[in-house]
């Protein structure tokens, strides 16, 4: 079975697992979050580095991370290529080898990431019958799926819509360009916004939250985990009625107390020994 074979299979079951059917999937992150219970975030990072995926062996647990970055759709395809390393289990480095020459488990994870964000079947049923199929159609589908126009491009020739030289045309097209060419320049800009900014993953931050309403975790770790001023976590909190409980204090009644036999005598003494020695003449002191 080839990666692609193996990529495709791999997200159809994934969707149907899922209930996604096969629309356009929306917040990818909260869809994976919700889907696999694996922790993603949107984080610091520098220009040519775009996902990385850890895993702690011991404790079987598995974080996804992603860039900051103006192209959201680099974005969705980096974390739906992510999530398929997870799901075929790929824990070798994967910053060895050459990358003109990717191994068969990036090929197979890229492959995973089309197939789930533009499924061959979603995209018959997008386009219609008999619809001529131009740029107009490659910026819709680019639209709606929220993908590059490469994967695009090819999900179309995969359907049969469009020949090996078009798609070789359209593959080097990019999404601003659609965007302005077709009238959505301002909803790509609202995704560059989105994709540009940092996001904790949801379930450690709802955790940080509820320390935080138990007096255990300062607002402060809060706006840290976000990136954000800790004036505008509190005051997101206090709109949402979030505030640290108070937890009472238990005084003592005196009465209550029980009573205690204290032996002063060697007090006495410590006291009397010091009397004894302040008896001495004081030391004779030279001032010139």
């Amino acid at each position: 079975m080839t990666a692609e074979i193996e990529g495709r299979a791999a997200a159809a079951r994934f969707r149907h697992d899922h209930h996604l059917g096969l629309q356009a999937l929306g917040d990818l992150l909260e869809i994976i979050e919700q889907a696999t219970g694996i922790d993603v975030a949107v984080l610091d990072a520098g220009p040519d580095e775009h996902g990385l995926t850890m895993r702690d062996s011991a404790r079987g647990t598995v974080f996804i991370g992603v860039a900051r970055t103006r192209n959201p759709m680099r974005q969705r395809s980096t974390l739906a290529h992510e999530l398929g390393h997870v799901l075929f289990e790929d824990w070798g480095d994967s910053d060895t080898g050459d990358w003109s020459d990717r191994s068969p488990a990036e090929i197979r994870a890229d492959a995973f990431a089309r197939h789930l964000l533009v499924p061959v079947e979603g995209l018959r049923e997008f386009i219609r019958a008999g619809s001529p199929v131009g740029l107009s159609a490659l910026s819709a589908v680019v639209q709606r799926f929220l993908v590059s126009p490469q994967i695009a491009a090819i999900a179309m020739s995969q359907a049969g819509y469009i020949d090996e030289a078009t798609k070789q045309e359209w593959m080097t097209l990019s999404a601003p360009q659609l965007a302005a060419r077709f009238g959505w320049a301002d909803q790509y800009q609202l995704l560059q916004a989105s994709s540009d900014r940092r996001r904790a993953p949801q379930r450690l931050l709802a955790r940080a939250i509820t320390a935080y309403v138990e007096g255990v975790l300062p607002a402060q770790a809060i706006a840290t985990l976000r990136g954000i001023s800790l004036d505008a976590v509190i005051e997101e909190l206090e709109e949402a009625g979030v505030t640290p409980v108070e937890w009472p204090i238990a005084w003592a009644d005196p009465t209550e107390l029980p009573d205690v036999d204290v032996d002063l005598a060697a007090l006495d003494e410590a006291l009397g020994s010091a009397d004894d020695d302040s008896e001495d003449p004081p030391a004779a002191r030279n001032d010139r």
